[in-house]
């Protein structure tokens, strides 16, 4: 009886952590969901309530980090038990820092709000969409322990690579045809990244989970799509380049 007991309290400690999971979860989405918002309608005030509630996930990530190391030296889980722990310490860490972006994305927003606006926000909108379903679908799988859909996550992260090289060059040929943009644009080529970024962090949750179920991380590299590290706009495509973001722009 007493041991059933323990096994009892065992999996409602495990049972916890996977609900503080998806509590981070879930605010670090509305985080990034409500940093973009407040990019696109400019809302510098919304912007600095945004960065100001990244507290909460710093507490939440502690807490799991209380939770996962006392269940270690308390139970001293095996196999399967131990990876649930270790993936939950690893995926609220990635959580915490996916706060992290969005309270950058609110603080560019800020000093973006106080200057002219440039089309390419509506681009920076659709890899934040991207982004956000990402998070979802990964958190998802992990909660659901459903291993298809993860790898499904880490085929998706291409589009947001693709997106951001796309985005790269939008901005480069804002900024060429008019310099006037540049500042703004050289916040929104972070935004972008961290983005990107975000998007890797959704496929490392995923990975978290098929090491949770399998053991091990996948083999096979990370399928990539991102060429903004080597893209060079020439002053010869902007006039082109250009009246192609102008007539996408008009479309919406």
């Amino acid at each position: 009886m007493e041991h059933q007991h323990i096994v009892r309290e065992f999996d409602e400690e495990l049972k916890k952590l996977d609900n503080l999971i998806a509590e981070l979860g879930g605010l670090a989405e509305r985080q990034l969901a409500g940093a973009v918002d407040a990019l696109v309608r400019r809302d510098a005030e919304r912007a600095q309530e945004i960065a100001a509630a990244d507290q909460r996930l710093d507490d939440l990530e502690r807490e799991i980090d209380e939770l996962g190391i006392d269940i270690l030296i308390r139970r001293q889980p095996m196999a399967n038990d131990f990876r649930v722990v270790i993936a939950a310490l690893k995926t609220s860490s990635i959580l915490e820092r996916i706060g992290d972006y969005a309270k950058n994305i609110a603080k560019r927003t800020i000093a973006l709000s106080q200057m002219p606006a440039i089309g390419s926000v509506r681009s920076v909108q659709r890899m934040a969409e991207s982004a956000q379903s990402q998070i979802k679908v990964a958190l998802d799988a992990y909660l659901t322990r459903d291993a298809e859909l993860a790898q499904d996550v880490r085929i998706r992260d291409q589009e947001i690579d693709s997106m951001h090289t796309s985005l790269f060059r939008e901005l480069l040929t804002y900024m060429m045809e008019d310099h006037r943009t540049i500042t703004a644009g050289t916040h929104l080529l972070f935004v972008a990244k961290n983005l990107e970024r975000i998007g890797d962090h959704a496929t490392t949750i995923a990975e978290n989970l098929l090491f949770l179920i399998h053991g091990a991380v996948p083999d096979d590299p990370r399928p990539k799509n991102d060429a903004a590290h080597y893209t060079i706009v020439d002053q010869n495509d902007v006039v082109s380049t250009a009246s192609h973001v102008s007539d996408g722009e008009d479309e919406k």
